[in-house]
């Protein structure tokens, strides 16, 4: 290859690298444009279908399902409530890798890019249709899209090819730096130099601009079906308890800086299960069966059915299993409701004590969860409950609206399932529950915990008294006696907030002689039978963590 040292173009192969990379990059381009019209394509064909067959939420869904405990368990403790975020925002960047990669891959091999985009589509929709609740029309949104996508990729790959070179017109007398066919080409230019750039940018800009209208529109109809769920919650007036939860005692609340409020508002509640898009639920067309083994009556009942029985009014602790020792899964509500006992005896139902053949409850929610439940606890005389409302308002859409269930005393991977709608009566041994197909274990009693809201872990408070508090719990066994020490020292008793109940958490409070230095503080709880509270320190996997939450301090 020669060089002219005055002109400047690129020349040789160095010239036809060149071109090809300044096509890579559109190709990419038209990649990820593809991809972006196959989300919003499938979202609008989402809000005709139903908005959780979109394929996101379904990949993410089926993310969820087949991730081992320990990985959940860790995006629970280090995400919180933002760990679906995380999860859907990984989702989009890995769409976002494989929509660029398969737009070069088109570059060189057009139909098998295309190929791979539904391909990718045929992914989403298995996805869509394998989940719990899944339906063979869930599969529709990711296959539109799909088809759509691969179109729209056709489409502009087609723009990237080179245009053919213009036929040879042979010259009469060829002048010096002519052939006989016409002037000489430029040293590294050909046929791959030249594409159709002024038709790539309009296709590709209407491919987007189209894209994200129709994006825009499915996000209006979901939001129109959405209003009609809400309009539902608001037209809610919940009546008046026929069974009112006594007053909270007057010194529940211990008033102490930093200590938990002893009701945890609704906005501030905990919230962990794994519904990628919250189910927004109509009232009025919502419906729940009762059936199943030793079910001699079966029941349908709407929410105006339950709203005429029996309503009763308790003050009750949840805690979520995934919580770590001094973790933050776990609120007190006031919830109002109806007996589930009282539903499970009409329907005929007894407890295996008393002869029934069925020793597990297993509720079903709208999104396909399935929880378990022993029907002894249930029917035993705690208040377990279909909850209508919370801290006085209908219950919010993120904790179960319409319905959900709770029984004080045990884990809520066993008792509180959200957006309720069927509940069968069957065996441990003939099912075994979401969770329980996951490693935790069937049965869960909540473990008796303590936690050491105030002082914060590497906080410097001043020498002199500090007050050292928190809450403790052990629902339907009540907290009897806490317990603090420093350094590893003696133990000593702090001073308890009046119980309001068995089912719900104490507040307590020690106030610390605190010296200068470097110390850990330490506490224990003992429950309402008399057992303290271990120091084996266990993971949340199978049933619950256990040992004393522990913070360290720097007193100036």
């Amino acid at each position: 290859m020669t060089t002219d040292r005055n002109d400047p173009r690129p020349q040789g192969p160095s010239g036809s690298r060149r071109s090809r990379w300044a096509r890579t990059a559109p190709a990419a381009l038209s990649g990820l444009i593809a991809g972006f019209c196959a989300l919003c394509v499938a979202e609008l064909a989402a809000a005709v279908v139903r908005p959780e067959a979109g394929p996101v939420t379904a990949v993410g869904g089926a993310v969820i399902d087949r991730t081992p405990p320990a990985v959940k368990d860790f995006a629970v403790r280090n995400f919180g409530t933002d760990d679906k975020l995380v999860l859907q925002l990984g989702i989009l960047v890995l769409l976002a890798l494989f929509a660029m990669a398969v737009g070069v891959l088109a570059l060189r091999h057009r139909l098998v890019g295309t190929a791979a985009v539904l391909v990718f589509g045929l992914v989403g929709a298995v996805a869509a249709v394998g989940r719990p609740e899944g339906v063979p029309s869930d599969a529709l949104p990711s296959v539109i899209g799909a088809v759509v996508a691969a179109g729209v990729l056709y489409l502009l790959i087609g723009r990237l090819t080179p245009a053919p070179a213009p036929a040879a017109v042979r010259s009469p007398s060829p002048a010096a730096g002519e052939t006989e066919t016409g002037p000489a080409p430029a040293p590294g230019a050909g046929p791959a130099s030249t594409f159709d750039r002024r038709g790539f940018v309009i296709a590709a800009t209407a491919a987007a601009a189209a894209s994200a209208g129709a994006g825009y529109v499915g996000r209006r109809l979901t939001a129109s079906v959405q209003a009609g769920a809400s309009a539902s919650r608001a037209d809610i007036t919940l009546p008046v308890p026929d069974s009112a939860a006594p007053a909270v005692p007057e010194g529940a609340d211990l008033g102490v800086r930093g200590i938990s409020s002893f009701v945890t508002p609704n906005k501030s509640f905990y919230r962990v299960d794994t519904a990628l898009v919250v189910p927004r639920v109509d009232a009025d067309s919502w419906r729940l069966r009762v059936h199943g083994k030793g079910v001699a009556r079966p029941l349908t009942l709407g929410y105006q059915d339950l709203l005429r029985r029996t309503v009763v009014e308790r003050d009750i602790t949840l805690a979520c299993v995934s919580n770590e020792v001094g973790g933050p899964y776990i609120g007190n509500a006031r919830w109002i409701g109806v007996r589930l006992a009282d539903l499970l005896r009409e329907a005929g139902v007894k407890a295996p004590s008393q002869g029934g053949p069925a020793d597990q409850l297993v509720s079903r929610s709208v999104d396909g969860m399935t929880i378990g439940t022993p029907v002894e606890t249930v029917l035993d005389g705690r208040d377990a409950m279909l909850a209508l409302g919370m801290n006085g308002e209908p219950l919010p859409f993120e904790h179960g609206f319409p319905v959900r269930m709770l029984v004080p005393g045990l884990y809520g991977y066993v008792s509180a399932c959200k957006w309720i709608e069927d509940i069968e009566l069957t065996t441990f041994d003939a099912y075994d529950a979401y969770w329980v197909k996951r490693d935790w274990a069937r049965q869960a009693p909540v473990k008796t915990q303590s936690r050491i809201d105030t002082p914060r872990p590497f906080a410097s408070p001043k020498a002199g008294t500090v007050p050292v508090g928190g809450v403790a719990w052990a629902q339907h066994r009540g907290i009897s006696r806490v317990e603090v020490r420093v350094d590893g020292g003696d133990w000593h008793t702090a001073r308890l907030g009046a119980a309001d109940g068995r089912d719900t958490w104490r507040q307590w409070v020690w106030e610390w002689p605190a010296t200068s230095g470097h110390h850990t503080l330490e506490v224990r709880a003992t429950d309402g039978t008399g057992a303290t509270q271990t120091a084996d320190r266990a993971g949340t996997v199978p049933d619950g963590a256990t040992g004393w939450h522990s913070v360290v301090v720097d007193v100036d």
